[in-house]
């Protein structure tokens, strides 16, 4: 296996404009996570999480720092193939079916075709929806919702997923049981996993876990 980190991260820093006052949000943020590695990171509403996962992603540039994938820069086009994203309102398209939510994340890269479709049903099965399969995101659970998400996530065997508060919407039951099956698959696959969340039990399942305070690490 590489030594090199599947995400590293120097010195990122990011500011917005309110009205005309400019808001540091990130001061200077080092981050490495290596392959298959689970890293939590907890803090307060407006310490910078999301901002930090939108940097991490590519979705976002930082203002000043360095950031790189599996030692490469950062490409737009390599983000489908390359990490996996779990949001906490789950994002599904509401006029396609569970399977087809998950099958979606392939054709961002290519046409699906019969392996892609296997999987897509393989990850419906690992996730427990397989008799689910068939059904609109309206007529599933909100933890039903989130695990369709988790098996999109997983759909072109990324080497990272980002997971930014994915138990939010849920209750506390239901939230357990999604962080388990996200960790749980991650060790199965391989994948390194970046799990922003409130809950100190959920962060504590991870593998290395870290604050963010006032835009730093602390």
């Amino acid at each position: 296996m590489s030594n090199t980190p599947i995400i590293s991260a120097r010195g990122l820093t990011k500011s917005f404009l309110s009205g005309d006052r400019r808001i540091e949000v990130l001061r200077g943020v080092d981050l490495e996570v290596a392959a298959g590695e689970s890293v939590s990171i907890r803090g307060e509403s407006g310490s910078g999480k999301s901002t930090l996962l939108n940097l991490l992603s590519g979705l976002d540039a930082p203002d000043t720092g360095t950031l790189a994938w599996a030692g490469a820069p950062v490409e737009a086009d390599r983000r489908a193939a390359f990490l996996g994203i779990v949001f906490q309102s789950f994002y599904l398209i509401p006029e396609i079916d569970a399977l087809a939510n998950v099958l979606m994340a392939s054709r961002i890269i290519q046409v699906p075709g019969a392996a892609e479709r296997a999987r897509a049903k393989e990850l419906i099965a690992r996730v427990g929806l397989q008799e689910r399969a068939t059904h609109l995101p309206a007529q599933l659970s909100g933890g039903e919702r989130q695990r369709v998400a988790v098996a999109r996530a997983l759909m072109n065997s990324p080497k990272l997923i980002l997971a930014d508060e994915p138990t939010g919407n849920l209750d506390e039951h239901t939230g357990d049981a999604v962080i388990d099956l996200l960790l749980g698959l991650c060790r199965e696959t391989g994948t390194a996993l970046v799990l922003v969340t409130h809950n100190a039990a959920h962060a504590a399942k991870c593998a290395r876990g870290l604050r963010l305070r006032d835009g730093r690490f602390v």
